[in-house]
């Protein structure tokens, strides 16, 4: 799937605190790109633009394109600092990949039915070891999310990473085992799972 976002992009001549004002005051949001061998770029973007790429809820750690006058190249954001009252882009971090590179990138977990599973009817409680988890994907078919389907989970079941609905084409970081992501835990304490994994509850 290719990217369905295109920024535009401006090199910026002035850094630093100033600059990054300046760049703010005229509706831009500063940003670096990362990656390459030009090394780290400092850019501009469109207030406008990344205010509706961030509401699409498809933007960070989303393939997207960024274009500098008509040279367009597929990026990955990866982080974004937000005012901490208005909530505005104030600076983001962005990474050249090829389209179809794979791509390290930790990805949240959903759990179908999590209300209405069985041991939770019983009294049992969802613990979350894993809220997200690190996978390996190409840049273009980078999931929202993971998904569990808790519609059969009794109480003591252990949800690994087996039980992940997924596309074939991503995989796991860890390797080594069928790692634990939650567990139905009584509530008189966590039953399943494993011992090194101490979950959290959700």
């Amino acid at each position: 799937m290719a990217a369905t976002i295109t920024l535009t992009v401006d090199v910026r001549e002035r850094t630093g605190t100033g600059g990054a004002r300046a760049a703010r005051n005229a509706g831009l949001v500063p940003a670096i790109l990362y990656g390459g061998p030009r090394g780290p770029v400092p850019i501009t973007l469109k207030l406008n633009e990344v205010s509706k790429a961030i509401k699409s809820g498809k933007f960070l750690a989303h393939l997207v394109e960024i274009d500098y006058k008509g040279e367009r190249q597929p990026v990955i954001p990866r982080d974004v600092q937000y005012h901490p009252v208005t909530e505005t882009p104030l600076h983001i971090d962005l990474y050249r990949v090829e389209e179809h590179q794979l791509i390290k990138i930790a990805v949240p977990v959903r759990f179908l039915h999590a209300d209405t599973c069985p041991g939770v009817k019983r009294g049992g409680t969802l613990n979350v070891v894993r809220h997200d988890v690190e996978i390996w994907a190409p840049a273009d078919e980078i999931p929202d999310h993971l998904e569990i389907d808790l519609a059969a989970a009794e109480i003591g079941a252990a949800l690994r990473w087996s039980d992940v609905r997924s596309n074939a084409k991503i995989e796991p970081v860890i390797k080594d085992r069928d790692f634990v992501i939650a567990t139905i835990a009584s509530r008189g304490g966590p039953q399943g799972g494993d011992a090194t994994e101490t979950p959290a509850t959700a």
